[in-house]
C-alpha cells in the first residue's frame, strides 16, 4: 500500500505492506473490495461515487483502477457540499410541512379541531409531546395534549400559568423565553403527560393571533433526545404563527356564529300549537335552502283577556337577510300594537306610518286574522293590506275566498283595508299565504304558475283534515310543481276550529302545536 501526505493525515494507519481494508473505514474497506472483485474492465464505477465520513468529514471516493490491477484511490472532501444539500432538504421539508399544516388548520374553523391539529401536527415534525393551550380564563386553562404517535386529548386545569417559566407571557402575547432560559425539571405535572419520562429541553412560544393572542405551543422533548436548537426554535415560532392565525379565525368565527344565532332566533317564524282551543299550524319555506330566513312571515300571538288571539302573515318586498330585518321591523312593530289588537285599521294605519318613518325602502304586504273561539266555532276578523285574500274550507269541501282587500303598508301615506267577518264551524279551516304558493313556477313545462285556482282545488280536497295535514299538503304540493327551481319565499299558516270528534296525540300534543 503506498499513500501521499494528505492521505497520511487522513489514514494514520496506513503504511506500507499494510491492505486498505485494514486500515480504512469500513465504508471505503467495503468499496475497494467491490473494486477488486470486479477486475480493472468491469469495475463499477459509482457517480458521484461511494462516500463516506473520515475523521469527522465526509469524502467522496473516486477509484482508478491502473493496468496492474491495484486500485488508487482519489478522496474528495464534500463536507461544505453536504452540508450545503443537507439544508436545503431540511428547508424544502420543513416548506412542505408548513404548507400541509396550513391546508390542515385552514379547513377548519371549528376551535376545538384546530386545537387538536395544533397539538398534533407539532408532535409530527417538532417535538416528543405537544400541548396547545387556549388564553386563560382567569386561573382555568384549557390544554390540547398530544404524545407523538398518539391521539389529542383535552384537559382542563386550575392553574396558574406565571407559574411555567415563559407560559405567562406566551399567553400574553409576549416574545418567546429561548429554551435555554427554562429548566425541564421546574415544568409542573400538569404540563408533562402521564409516562412522558424526564423531560430535556422545553419551548414554549405564543400563538399570535389577529389583534389578540390566540393561546400558547408547549413542545416537550425526552431527556434522551437532543435539545432543540436555534434553527429549531425558529421554525417552531413559524409554525405557531399559522397555527395562531388559524385558531384566531375559527374564534372569530364562532363569536360571529353565536350572535347569528342570537339574532336568527328572533326573525326565525314561531312554532305554531294550538291556543286557547283554535288550532294553528305553519310552515315557512326561504328562497334559498342554504338560508334559514327571509321575507315572509308570521306569528300568532296568543289572547289576553276578553281579546281574540291575532295571527299576522305578511311578504315583504326582497329577498334573504335584508328583507329578513325589514320583517323583524314588521313583527317587533305589531307585537308593540298589541294592545290595539281589536282595531285592524288602526294597527295597519300606524304600522304604515312606521315603515314610512324608517330608513327601509321597501314596503309590506300582510294580513291581520283575529280568532276566538265561541262554543265550538270559531269567530275569525279578517283584514288584507295588499295581501292575497284569506282562503276558507268548508265542511263540504267548498272554497271560499274572504272579501278583504286593503293597501299595501309602507309605500304611501294615507292607506285603507275592509275587514271580513267569517265564521268556521267545526273542522272548518282559514288560510293564510303568501304569493310565493301562488307564483310558483313548474309543472311539467317548468314555467306555469302554480295559480291561484290551483291552490283552491288541493285546498277543496283537504276538507275534514288537520291544520297541520294541510300546510304540510300545500308545502308538498308546491315543492312538487318547483321541482328544483328558483323561487320566492313561501309561507303558509291555518287557522281551524276544532273538531267536535276527533283523535289527538297524548295530551292533545302534535308536531308544532300547543297549549297558550
Amino acid at each position: 500500500m503506498q499513500r501521499n501526505e494528505a492521505a497520511a493525515v487522513l489514514l494514520p494507519h496506513a503504511a506500507p505492506g499494510t491492505t486498505l481494508v485494514d486500515v480504512a473505514p469500513a465504508w471505503l474497506a467495503a468499496a475497494h473490495r467491490t473494486v477488486l472483485r470486479f477486475g480493472p474492465h468491469g469495475a463499477p464505477e459509482a457517480d458521484p461515487g461511494p462516500s463516506g465520513v473520515i475523521g469527522g468529514r465526509r469524502f467522496e471516493a473516486h477509484p482508478s483502477v491502473r493496468d496492474d490491477g491495484a486500485v488508487a484511490w482519489w478522496l474528495v472532501d464534500d463536507t461544505d457540499h453536504q452540508l450545503v444539500r443537507d439544508a436545503l432538504h431540511m428547508e424544502r421539508k420543513r416548506t412542505a410541512f408548513l404548507a400541509e399544516a396550513s391546508s390542515a388548520l385552514l379547513s377548519t374553523l371549528n376551535v376545538g379541531r384546530c386545537m387538536d391539529v395544533t397539538a398534533q401536527m407539532a408532535v409530527e415534525c417538532l417535538a416528543d409531546a405537544a400541548l396547545a393551550i387556549a388564553p386563560a380564563h382567569g386561573r382555568r386553562l384549557s390544554v390540547v395534549t398530544c404524545l407523538r404517535g398518539g391521539v389529542p386529548e383535552l384537559s382542563h386545569h386550575s392553574v396558574d400559568p406565571d407559574d411555567v417559566p415563559g407560559l405567562g407571557e406566551a399567553l400574553r402575547g409576549f416574545p418567546p423565553v429561548p429554551a435555554r432560559w427554562i429548566d425541564p425539571s421546574t415544568a409542573p405535572q400538569w404540563l408533562v403527560p402521564e409516562g412522558f419520562g424526564p423531560v430535556g429541553s422545553i419551548v414554549i412560544t405564543p400563538l399570535p393571533g389577529h389583534g389578540v393572542p390566540a393561546g400558547a405551543l408547549v413542545l416537550l422533548r425526552r431527556a434522551k433526545t437532543d435539545s432543540f436548537s436555534d434553527e429549531e426554535e425558529v421554525f417552531a415560532r413559524l409554525f405557531a404563527a399559522r397555527a395562531g392565525a388559524a385558531l384566531s379565525a375559527a374564534r372569530l368565527y364562532a363569536e360571529q356564529s353565536a350572535i347569528t344565532e342570537v339574532l336568527m332566533r328572533e326573525l326565525l317564524p314561531p312554532t305554531l300549537r294550538q291556543v286557547a282551543g283554535v288550532d294553528f299550524a305553519g310552515r315557512y319555506r326561504p328562497s334559498a335552502d342554504h338560508e334559514r330566513i327571509g321575507g315572509d312571515f308570521y306569528d300568532v300571538h296568543p289572547a289576553t283577556e276578553g281579546d281574540a288571539a291575532l295571527v299576522t302573515l305578511g311578504d315583504v318586498c326582497g329577498k334573504g337577510l335584508e328583507a329578513a330585518v325589514l320583517t323583524g321591523k314588521v313583527r317587533s312593530t305589531l307585537h308593540a300594537l298589541l294592545p290595539l289588537a281589536d282595531d285592524h285599521q288602526r294597527m295597519l294605519s300606524l304600522l304604515n306610518t312606521a315603515l314610512l318613518n324608517s330608513h327601509h325602502a321597501r314596503f309590506a304586504t300582510l294580513v291581520l286574522a283575529s280568532a276566538e273561539l265561541r262554543g265550538n266555532e270559531v269567530d275569525l276578523k279578517l283584514t288584507s293590506a295588499g295581501h292575497p285574500p284569506p282562503l276558507i274550507i268548508r265542511g263540504d269541501g267548498t272554497v271560499e275566498e274572504a272579501d278583504t282587500r286593503g293597501t299595501l303598508v309602507g309605500a304611501i301615506p294615507e292607506i285603507s283595508a275592509r275587514t271580513a267577518a267569517v265564521t268556521l264551524a267545526p273542522g272548518e279551516c282559514c288560510v293564510l299565504y303568501t304569493d310565493g304558493i301562488t307564483e310558483a313556477r313548474g309543472g311539467p313545462m317548468g314555467d306555469v304558475l302554480f295559480g291561484d285556482e290551483r291552490l283552491k282545488r288541493a285546498l277543496s280536497a283537504c276538507a275534514g283534515m288537520t291544520a297541520e295535514g294541510i300546510v304540510d299538503h300545500v308545502q308538498m304540493l308546491a315543492a312538487q310543481w318547483l321541482g328544483d327551481r328558483r323561487h320566492d319565499d313561501m309561507a303558509v299558516v291555518v287557522i281551524a276550529a276544532p273538531r267536535t270528534h276527533h283523535l289527538s296525540a297524548v295530551n292533545g300534543h302534535t308536531r308544532g302545536r300547543f297549549t297558550g
